[in-house]
């Protein structure tokens, strides 16, 4: 027997995620939504994973696709990541700002990293899809303070030369 799932959500409110945005067109036009499931899986090959709820209206749209676009949020995006958290918005729509990217990804302006991937494996988890992606190309935005998820609450971490792991 495993937990609930509210008990696993509140054991991990104190685990510190980083905030990105996954991207990919299909028929419909451009998607995208939040994410703090992102994990660097290897390094040689270049792969990362993400999780979606098989519920979530993004994934519908968006699991047949062959190319992702990760954007890497930085602290100034939090409005973003608020945006492309909430149901049913216009997530594309003025006043967020977004060009084509390569293969047609479309990628958000000014975020601390693009990472254009393609599928590379995938598999049913509990309720959600697993995704892994090899990175195909990564695109550097301008350093800056991180943005995190923590205790429920978007969180700036500055960018400091303090502790380097």
């Amino acid at each position: 027997m495993t937990v609930t799932a509210t008990d696993l959500r509140s054991a991990l409110r104190a685990h510190a995620s980083g905030v990105a945005v996954v991207t990919a067109v299909d028929a419909i036009g451009p998607a995208g939504v939040t994410i703090t499931s992102l994990t660097s899986v290897s390094a040689q090959p270049a792969l990362v994973s993400f999780a979606f709820a098989e519920t979530s209206s993004t994934w519908q749209r968006i699991k047949d696709c062959q190319w992702f676009g990760v954007q890497l949020l930085g602290a100034h995006q939090s409005a973003v990541a608020e945006l492309f958290a909430t149901p049913g918005a216009d997530r594309f729509a003025p006043p967020t700002r977004w060009r084509t990217g390569p293969h047609g990804v479309p990628l958000l302006d000014d975020c601390l990293c693009w990472l254009i991937c393609s599928p590379h494996h995938q598999a049913r988890l509990g309720d959600h899809q697993l995704v892994v992606c090899s990175v195909e190309e990564v695109l550097q935005g301008t350093p800056g303070d991180s943005l995190v998820h923590l205790h429920s609450r978007l969180r700036a971490i500055p960018l400091t030369d303090s502790v380097r792991i």
